[in-house]
């Protein structure tokens, strides 16, 4: 019997966050990809400081994995030239993210 329970995520793999980086800094969105990552990454870090867990390092690293992975179908959305003029802004209703 696991003391965690069975919806707990897999964490990454210990050379997760160096890989990522490594993808970030390879791809053409490096010039605001790469400092946006160091930027969480760093909260992130010391976050893990003052609790003594590595989830919020941990979550970092599968919020960016998710980043990478759907790249490609938001650049497929966005050359399909798709007209959204007549749409609203959704901070404009749920008002801005904290």
């Amino acid at each position: 019997m696991s003391a965690q329970p069975e919806e707990a995520p897999t964490p990454p793999a210990p050379a997760a966050a160096a890989q990522l980086l490594a993808q970030l800094r390879a791809d053409r969105r490096a010039d605001t990809w790469v400092p946006a990552f160091e930027r969480d990454w760093a909260k992130a870090l010391e976050d893990s400081r003052h609790t003594y867990s590595l989830t919020p390092l941990h979550d970092v690293v599968r919020a960016w994995q998710l980043r990478v992975a759907a790249a490609p179908a938001v650049d497929l959305y966005m050359d399909s030239g798709r007209d959204e003029t007549g749409f609203v802004d959704l901070d404009d209703i749920l008002g801005a993210r904290r």
